[in-house]
């Protein structure tokens, strides 16, 4: 725990010209008497670290005690600390060692390079959950996450519809999606990798059997096409629509969106009003109404009669209570 804190102060030190008993005792959460303990302590074992008194006083290293990572450009080092997801290492238990990671760069760097931390936090954020949801870190998401880096084992139970089941895994990778942890893994002597969410886990326990990976597994193509497969198999039945030109460039908003894309690619030449028939895939019929119904007079529902019919009866609903307000002011 000292080491560890030793080594941050020097960093903290090879980061900035010079800092203060106050601000090393609020960096490193420590009073300022073990500041200056630790000061003295790094002094002993060969480190220059220098106290000056007085107003503009404080610690700092003296005969150009640094290390530096050149061939950096400004670009390439901003991009650096884009890497990170502050949000999802957290989730991981990793916001410590990224931190510490990125106090390293820091300290490493040109000093004409050492703010590329500050400009790239000004310019981008990445904000990962959908909107109007409450995201939820998984209890045993750090535990999977050591897992994944050490390739170990774990013999994990999870919620599959009503039951518990009990799976020895492999786990791969992480891939956090719309605020939704999911693990990579494949089932122990099985050899296919599946798709696991880490919040229907019910317990998970990491012994210290360690797996072969086979490094021809590519997390981010397993996962695009593991994500094409799922949104594919979701839509269960078609619809068949008459589309204005603005209900056209609506349409891949309010439906899935590739599928929409498709349809539109493989509809007909317009009629006489510039309106195309388009057949599409969906979810149900149930989540086709809602869906269709928010792009309003910009589409007619052809088929099914069923959602036509609902769709008429909205309608009518709609134009009644329009009717009946239409002189209100």
């Amino acid at each position: 725990m000292r080491a560890a804190r030793l080594i941050k102060m020097v960093l903290l030190l090879q980061a900035r010209p010079s800092m203060t008993a106050a601000e090393l005792a609020r960096e490193l959460e420590v009073s300022e008497r073990t500041v200056t303990r630790d000061a003295q302590a790094l002094s002993e074992a060969g480190v220059p670290v220098y106290a000056e008194r007085g107003r503009a006083g404080g610690y700092r290293l003296v005969g150009g005690y640094r290390t530096r990572l050149t061939g950096l450009a400004r670009g390439e080092a901003e991009a650096l600390f884009l890497s990170g997801v502050p949000g999802a290492l957290r989730e991981m238990g990793l916001e410590d060692a990224a931190s510490a990671a990125r106090l390293k760069v820091s300290a490493a760097l040109l000093p004409s390079l050492r703010d590329a931390s500050r400009t790239a936090a000004q310019r981008f954020h990445l904000d990962a959950p959908n909107w109007f949801t409450e995201p939820r870190t998984p209890e045993l998401l750090p535990a999977v996450a050591d897992a994944v880096w050490d390739d170990r084992r774990i013999v994990a139970r999870y919620r599959r519809g009503e039951d518990e089941v009990e799976r020895e895994l492999e786990p791969y990778g992480l891939v956090l999606k719309a605020g939704v942890w999911y693990l990579c893994a494949r089932v122990a002597g099985a050899g296919a990798h599946r798709v696991y969410r880490i919040d229907r886990f019910t317990a998970v326990d990491t012994g210290e059997g360690r797996f072969e990976r086979d490094e021809a597994f590519d997390l981010p193509a397993f996962w695009e096409e593991r994500a094409e497969q799922f949104a594919r198999s979701i839509l269960r039945t078609e619809v068949v629509l008459r589309v204005s030109p603005e209900g056209a460039r609506a349409l891949p908003h309010a439906l899935d969106r590739r599928a929409a894309r498709e349809a539109l690619e493989a509809a007909g030449a317009p009629d006489g009003d510039g309106w195309v028939t388009v057949t599409v895939p969906v979810e149900s019929e149930e989540v086709a109404h809602g869906q269709v119904a928010a792009l309003g007079p910009r589409v007619e529902v052809l088929a099914p009669r069923s959602l036509r019919e609902r769709c008429a009866a909205d309608a009518i609903r709609l134009a009644a209570l329009y009717a009946d307000r239409a002189h209100t002011p």
